[in-house]
């Protein structure tokens, strides 16, 4: 969850604590593809890390993927696939992406960070994963339009104490400003604010992850956008 390298010692022991206390939830079983609704054609590739794997839920019909297929079918005949997985970064996401195989999508949401945070990752380092990441899935699979969540206020995680909390939050805001410049340079591109006020029930029991409460408001927030 977190690297303990290069940070003070004080950090670098809250940190240790952080990764021996923390609940250790599970990815939750359920679809990763489906097709639901009626409509237009639509077809939704999300790539993302372990919230977007749907980790604080109990199933994925409740998590981000499940919620959002819900709100799609609603307008569309959508065929979704979810490549997600706990401590993916933005690096091993283009990986993953670079490894599928040919399909090909309309729309991409892309649900990474966290870990590029807590991995100290810089905001120029950031910048150019991303955008290699929003070249992969336009040449490989075609998509037009790719919306980015934006990373979450980390300096309001119950689980990370102080100072650590306000470090890490500091750094979530730098590359998420990062990443609204790159999606700001092309009208292909949206970065969606993940504005989310964490309060305690928006927290998973491990007070690090999205609950299904959270899933659903975020599922909200950005459905508009793969619908445009």
């Amino acid at each position: 969850m977190l690297r303990t390298l290069a940070l003070s010692p004080l950090l670098a022991a809250q940190a240790a604590f952080v990764i021996a206390r923390a609940e250790r939830l599970p990815e939750p079983e359920g679809p990763r593809t489906g097709e639901a609704g009626q409509g237009p054609a639509l077809r939704l590739l999300i790539l993302g890390d372990s919230s977007a794997a749907g980790v604080g839920a109990r199933h994925q019909s409740v998590a981000l993927s499940g919620r959002l297929a819900a709100r799609l079918a609603e307008s569309f005949a959508l065929t979704w696939q979810l490549e997600a997985r706990t401590g993916a970064t933005s690096a091993s996401a283009l990986a993953t992406a670079r490894a599928l195989p040919g399909a090909r999508f309309d729309v991409a949401l892309v649900a990474l960070g966290v870990n590029d945070v807590t991995r100290f990752v810089s905001a120029r380092r950031f910048r150019e994963t991303r955008r290699a990441l929003h070249e992969v899935l336009r040449a490989r699979f075609g998509v037009g339009r790719i919306v980015s969540s934006g990373l979450p206020p980390m300096g309001q995680f119950p689980l990370l104490p102080r100072p650590l909390r306000s470090m890490l939050g500091q750094k979530a805001v730098a590359l998420d400003a990062a990443l609204a410049e790159l999606c700001a340079e092309d009208a292909a591109l949206t970065h969606v604010p993940l504005d989310l006020p964490f309060e305690p029930h928006l927290m998973a029991s491990d007070g690090f992850h999205p609950s299904e409460a959270a899933y659903a408001h975020w599922a909200d927030m950005l459905a508009p956008h793969l619908r445009a």
